[in-house]
């Protein structure tokens, strides 16, 4: 396996992570929020700080491993399709065609 997809693999793993910590949290304050509420009736700042950085890192991810995805050369993956097979080159793509010429 190529360096870069790995590193893309990574950073798509990392963002999908991040969405579902980020979904599984805020179910989890609606669900049990008034244990986690202050005297004030507000988020502590380590919890807002929490999902912050959760859905901030997700999208930053997103970035992250739209880059990569374009250093590797490769298509955009179908639905549940983990790595999407490498186009060939429009040379050689032609050149199997029968349609190459200079």
């Amino acid at each position: 396996m190529n360096t870069a997809i790995a590193i893309w693999l990574f950073f798509r793993a990392v963002r999908w992570l991040s969405w579902i910590g980020l979904l599984g949290y805020c179910f989890y304050l609606a669900s049990h929020g008034e244990t986690e509420l202050n005297s004030y009736g507000h988020l502590p700042f380590g919890t807002e700080m929490l999902i912050f950085a959760l859905g901030s890192g997700a999208v930053f991810a997103g970035f992250l491993e739209l880059m990569m995805r374009e250093r590797t050369g490769l298509p955009r993956p179908s639905f549940g399709q983990l790595i999407p097979p490498r186009q060939a080159p429009a040379d050689a793509q032609a050149k199997q065609d029968g349609v190459f010429s200079r």
